[in-house]
């Protein structure tokens, strides 16, 4: 089991509510992450292919464990639908005791079902 310390969050954008709701779905249901929120409609503005761009995403927000990590990046590039997927780690710093240790005792990979 990871320790409260291994705590993370995990950033990614999707296009729309349906490919949010699977992303989201797939990862708790393979213990990748403890809890997955899905923040609507925000505005992206980046450069692309030399074009500057903007549009309308779903913001992923993934609690996780800085183990499980390196699995949690290979799923999300295997099931995101963008060619080069924001995929940001931040480390949680601070937070409920009893939350952080529910997070981390959520978190166990199931390698056989991915």
């Amino acid at each position: 089991m990871s320790e409260i310390s291994d705590c993370m969050v995990v950033l990614t954008t999707v296009e729309n509510t349906q490919d949010a709701e699977k992303l989201a779905s797939l990862l708790v249901d393979a213990h990748l992450a403890a809890c997955v929120q899905i923040l609507p409609r925000i505005k992206s503005i980046y450069r692309w292919q030399s074009t500057v761009q903007q549009s309308d995403e779903f913001l992923i927000i993934i609690k996780t464990t800085s183990p499980t990590f390196p699995l949690l990046e290979s799923f999300i590039k295997q099931y995101h639908p963008y060619q080069t997927p924001e995929i940001i780690a931040l480390p949680i710093i601070a937070g409920s005791i009893d939350y952080l240790e529910w997070l981390a005792g959520a978190v166990k990979p199931n390698l056989h079902n991915n």
